[in-house]
């Protein structure tokens, strides 16, 4: 495979660009709210598509075994560098790809999906979006009930919490009640450049690894209107946000989570995957040491990965029944109606 793909991603560029490992995203768009209705119980069918997705990702990763290795915990990816292989994990970019079914979570896993996005730019009955542009109106105003038990079950399987694309009450709320570390797969600095989708400083306040914080990494985006004024999107822009949340969260807490072919416009100087050492150059002329760009690359998420699979282990070393609630909204079940294990 020696031709380039149309795009941001395709092996020559991953292998110019020095990757190491990556999350393939399994992604399903919203579905019409009309069709999925007040309650979203009209768009099940999601769940289908996001198995296609799955899939394909699968089939594709198994297609190319010189490049890529299915890794499902944070040893697999260090393994997978090791022996010179792409390290490829599978995620599930938003709750509404449940189909409002916890039961679904647990399939995903089984399939190898390590991170779960917990809405899109829309509500799910899990939480609230915080959509694309101002102005989204609030649902559950943060986690719904539903929502709390589904970080539960991700807490006891070890899948990671996404933030991206949450409200900020939906992030405030998940990071005080998970037991484990959380991520941002792909959001940037809300101080440096005012969008919906970046992090704004006070919820990088609770994070870290100190009392009453949560440790975390937020994995920088490069979507062009994230990250500066139209026309001012450079290399240099997105090394300022990745200077912004290491001053408020710690050098420890931030990654690079690009969003490349998820993406439209992109920063000058970082078109596609072959691009990334531009950026570690950048920040090696700013000051940051090789041990701090060893985090920023890849460290600062496998601790976060390795920490959700430490709190897994001893859910289920106490033997924490695993989550069987149901969503109260659905009318094919009699109301009330439990699951006993």
């Amino acid at each position: 495979m020696n031709s380039k793909l149309p795009g941001h991603v395709d092996i020559p560029r991953l292998r110019q660009g020095k990757v190491g490992g990556f999350f393939w995203s399994t992604y399903v768009s919203c579905p019409n709210p009309d069709e999925a209705g007040e309650d979203f119980l009209g768009a099940t069918w999601r769940v289908r598509d996001t198995l296609e997705q799955i899939d394909i990702s699968r089939l594709l990763i198994e297609k190319y075994p010189e490049t890529f290795t299915l890794s499902l915990t944070a040893d697999d990816v260090k393994n997978a560098v090791v022996n010179g292989k792409i390290a490829s994990l599978l995620g599930v970019e938003g709750g509404h790809q449940l189909g409002n079914s916890i039961a679904a979570l647990r399939q995903y896993h089984a399939l190898g999906v390590r991170y779960v996005t917990l809405t899109h730019t829309c509500h799910n009955a899990f939480a609230d979006s915080g959509g694309f542009l101002p102005g989204i109106i609030p649902l559950h105003h943060g986690l719904s009930p539903l929502g709390l038990k589904l970080i539960d079950e991700m807490n006891r399987l070890g899948v990671l919490i996404d933030l991206s694309h949450t409200s900020d009450d939906t992030a405030r709320q998940a990071l005080k009640y998970s037991k484990s570390p959380v991520i941002w797969s792909h959001s940037s600095s809300r101080t440096v450049h005012d969008h919906p989708r970046n992090v704004p400083d006070d919820i990088l306040d609770l994070i870290g690894r100190g009392p009453d914080k949560t440790d975390a990494v937020v994995m920088v985006n490069f979507a062009a209107g994230f990250i500066a004024e139209p026309g001012n999107a450079t290399v240099a822009a997105v090394a300022d946000h990745v200077d912004h949340i290491a001053k408020v969260a710690g050098k420890e807490h931030v990654g690079i989570g690009s969003d490349f072919d998820g993406i439209e416009e992109v920063p000058v100087g970082l078109e596609d995957v072959s691009k990334y050492p531009a950026l570690i150059a950048e920040l090696y002329r700013r000051g940051w040491t090789q041990y701090e760009l060893a985090g920023l690359a890849g460290a600062n998420l496998l601790r976060i990965l390795s920490g959700a699979e430490r709190v897994a282990h001893e859910l289920q070393a106490a033997r924490t029944p695993p989550v069987v609630d149901l969503y109260d909204q659905r009318t094919d079940i009699p109301r009330g109606a439990r699951v006993e294990l």
